[in-house]
């Protein structure tokens, strides 16, 4: 029985990988902050500040699927948080590293996850796909550092995966949540001027994309985790107004109060080009929803 080691497994892929790695047989492990209570899942605690991580977790692990990271969307992009969110990536994959340089027994598989923001934050009518270089804006960077543990990971002969990840679709949390709080007030309208893509993933399609990318060993290197159907945000929000059965008002809500309130952090909403399935679609792998409608209407 396989044993997969999960960092930021509380988050929302995390959340959702976990049972279907159980329901599978698989054994699971965790790394959290402080420990948790899950059933048939050990927890180790870590304390990336300090470089604490029990040896332990690392020996007994033969995949890591390492989702840590602080949430670039939750505050302000101070110059202080900006640096907060490097660094839960760079300290954490560095933390990790040097326990499986000093294991017994290394994992045979390492999968990180990425984000599309690794191609920057820009809009334009380029399909980026994963031969392009990162981008040298403050996403780009981001992305770029948290990949960059598995140029060491490669070194070591550990079959290394980085999934660059869309706008993950859930009820529950993450994008979706907020895209719809207008809709409360009965309509819904883009965000600015609504010509910026969305490169978006259903919830259930991330979960499955990380299945394979530990089943699969054929899988490695850097894969995009994006749905097929490319969409803008004019689009996005007119096909949920649809799905919602609300009105759709084609005029956007004005980017400059966005900037204001969000200050840097707009661009994340503002911003976005599209990019290739090709790669994880020539691996073998299926979309269960590769169209929004549909990826909509079941997260109704």
């Amino acid at each position: 029985m396989k044993n997969i080691l999960i960092t930021g497994a509380t988050g929302l892929i995390g959340s959702k990988l976990i049972p279907l790695l159980l329901e599978k047989e698989y054994s699971v492990s965790i790394v959290s902050r402080s420990a948790k209570n899950i059933s048939k899942v050990k927890t180790y605690v870590w304390d990336i500040a300090k470089n604490e991580l029990p040896q332990e977790a690392i020996d007994e692990a033969d995949c890591i699927v390492h989702l840590a990271g602080a949430n670039v969307g939750s505050q302000r992009w101070t110059e202080k948080r900006k640096q907060e969110i490097i660094d839960s990536r760079v300290k954490s994959g560095d933390l990790l590293l040097s326990r499986i340089k000093e294991s017994k027994s290394q994992p045979a598989s390492f999968i990180t996850a990425s984000a599309v923001g690794y191609y920057g934050l820009e809009t334009s009518e380029k399909i980026f796909n994963e031969k392009d270089l990162a981008a040298h804006d403050f996403f780009g960077r981001v992305g770029k550092a948290w990949e960059d543990v598995l140029v060491n990971t490669n070194d070591l002969g550990i079959r290394s995966v980085a999934l660059r990840i869309g706008v993950v679709l859930a009820k529950e949390d993450g994008a979706l949540p907020k895209m719809s709080m207008p809709l409360k007030f009965g309509f819904g309208t883009p965000i600015g001027n609504g010509k910026q893509y969305i490169p978006w993933i259903h919830v259930d399609d991330i979960v499955s994309i990380f299945l394979k990318a530990i089943e699969d060993d054929s899988i490695a290197g850097a894969y995009n985790a994006a749905a097929p159907e490319h969409v803008n945000n004019t689009q996005f929000m007119k096909k949920l107004c649809q799905v919602k059965k609300r009105l759709f008002i084609p005029i956007g809500a004005p980017a400059f109060l966005l900037k204001l309130v969000l200050g840097k952090m707009a661009n994340i909403v503002l911003k976005g080009s599209r990019v290739s399935s090709d790669k994880i679609l020539n691996a073998g792998f299926e979309f269960q929803f590769p169209a929004l409608e549909s990826a909509l209407t079941d997260l109704s």
